[in-house]
């Protein structure tokens, strides 16, 4: 797999000699791409044996006031909230890495997070320490219900993963902080990725998606991406778990992860 959650690459035209030089040691690659990503997908061919249009981004042109394109309920909802939650950006994320944890192990119960997608101590110390992190924390009384993680790259800011305790998704507090990173990123990018609805499927009628839908001001696509660096391999591998028409890339783990 590529890197989590999305693919960035300096220079695309060069791509292809890289993935190449990976053959010897990996069997596929796969990757979803940046949605502020400037090429297009007959040119992601020449690269990749197959590109799919995977998910619509959220996204935020921040020339705009967020008084004019966030929805009138959601503007209504982090008024209500931020009269109860203080909102800060936190200057040393890292440290806040138990706190972070056990949000995340409510959001995890919440949603039934498993597997790859559950990630390590571990994995999350490394994500904090990740330069150009942005945390916001969300406190009722002095007391963290809820962690906003962002991450700055260029003239975006990406949204990573928000966890919130059962006091903070009571009293709205992703509204809250939503809010404060509008304003925060306001003067120092142009743009923001919210990212997509949930699962593997592009359902814009699920509640995340109407949640992101709220705060943006449009979609970009972002591409799955597949390369089949040993056919042969490949093959053999895909004929042990279903064959390769499962529709799922790579599709030696359908099994596992679709």
């Amino acid at each position: 797999m590529g890197p989590y959650p999305l693919f960035f690459c300096r220079d695309w035209s060069r791509l292809s000699d890289d993935l190449l030089a990976l053959a010897p040691d990996l069997v596929s690659v796969v990757l979803v791409t940046d949605p502020f990503l400037d090429i297009d997908s007959g040119s992601l061919n020449h690269c990749f044996n197959r590109v799919v249009r995977f998910k619509e981004h959220y996204v935020v042109d921040l020339d705009q006031s967020p008084e004019f394109f966030v929805k009138a309920s959601h503007r209504v909802s982090a008024r209500r909230a931020l009269r109860k939650v203080d909102v800060c950006v936190c200057e040393r994320p890292s440290e806040r890495l138990d706190v972070w944890l056990e949000l995340f192990a409510n959001l995890s119960r919440r949603h039934d997070i498993r597997g790859l997608r559950a990630f390590s101590r571990r994995a999350f110390e490394t994500q904090l320490r990740i330069p150009g992190l942005v945390m916001f924390e969300a406190t009722v009384d002095g007391d963290a219900v809820g962690l906003d993680l962002w991450y700055v790259q260029g003239e975006v800011a990406y949204g990573h993963l928000a966890a919130f305790s059962p006091l903070g998704y009571e009293v709205g507090a992703s509204y809250a902080t939503k809010w404060t990173m509008l304003e925060y990123f306001a003067d120092r990018v142009g743009w923001l990725d919210l990212g997509g609805g949930a699962g593997l499927a592009d359902a814009k009628a699920d509640g995340l998606a109407r949640f992101k839908a709220g705060w943006s001001t449009g979609t970009r696509p972002v591409y799955l991406c597949g390369r089949i660096l040993q056919p042969g391999a490949y093959e053999d591998l895909a004929r042990v778990n279903g064959g390769c028409d499962t529709g799922y890339f790579p599709a030696y783990r359908h099994g596992e992860l679709a």
